[in-house]
């Protein structure tokens, strides 16, 4: 497998991104990884990165993006947080990413069973995470409002989705850059939930 370089970066498009990240999930699911030199990637890779995506992910030991989809050193900007919730710095590291260093696609991705996500439907305060849980938050009253009826884990597996869609719509409308680089299509911005069970990432895209 070929380490990028700025040439094969500039050849990718939005969508070939999309689908390398789609191929790589399906190797993943499959157990077929390339067979990559990493140590060789490391040499190759350190005067430079051309990766092609930012993954924005939940700290969840489980949900490694260089696992989950089967990249090698330099391929992917990994941004990992509790909740894949977006803030100030995760906006600003997505537009590094992508207006630096040429990334042509972000994706946010949950993950079934997130304890952030739980934490937020039962109101937990501990510390810090209310940062996070209130940002997860916005989406409950409009769930609730359309399935008033729900148990708490369908409530959780709701949230879990909206939660991602509306990380990609802050994404949008609170960075001039990225939404300029969507505009031009120069970038894609989409969602996905990876299951824990079997292994496999839902993608999706929010209607804004």
């Amino acid at each position: 497998m070929k380490t990028l370089t700025k040439n094969l970066q500039d050849q990718i498009s939005p969508l070939q991104g999309i689908e390398l990240l789609k191929a790589g999930n399906e190797r993943f699911v499959n157990n077929l990884k390339f067979n990559r030199n990493l140590l060789q990637q490391a040499n190759e890779t350190s005067d430079g990165q051309h990766p092609f995506a930012v993954i924005i992910s939940c700290m969840d030991s489980r949900t490694s993006a260089e696992i989950v989809f089967d990249q090698g050193l330099g391929d992917i900007f990994s941004i990992r947080i509790a909740g894949n919730v977006i803030n100030e710095d995760i906006i600003g590291s997505a537009e590094f990413g992508c207006k630096a260093v040429g990334a042509k696609v972000i994706l946010v991705l949950g993950h079934t069973n997130c304890g952030a996500i739980k934490g937020a439907v039962k109101n937990v305060e501990l510390g810090h995470l209310h940062f996070i849980t209130h940002k997860i938050q916005r989406c409950l009253p409009r769930i609730k409002q359309e399935h008033p009826h729900l148990h708490e884990d369908e409530l959780c597996q709701k949230a879990t989705k909206e939660n991602v869609l509306q990380g990609i719509i802050d994404l949008k409308y609170k960075s001039t850059i990225l939404a300029d680089m969507v505009y031009k299509g120069e970038i894609t911005i989409v969602g996905g939930i990876y299951d824990l069970s079997s292994g496999l990432v839902e993608f999706f895209e929010a209607e804004t």
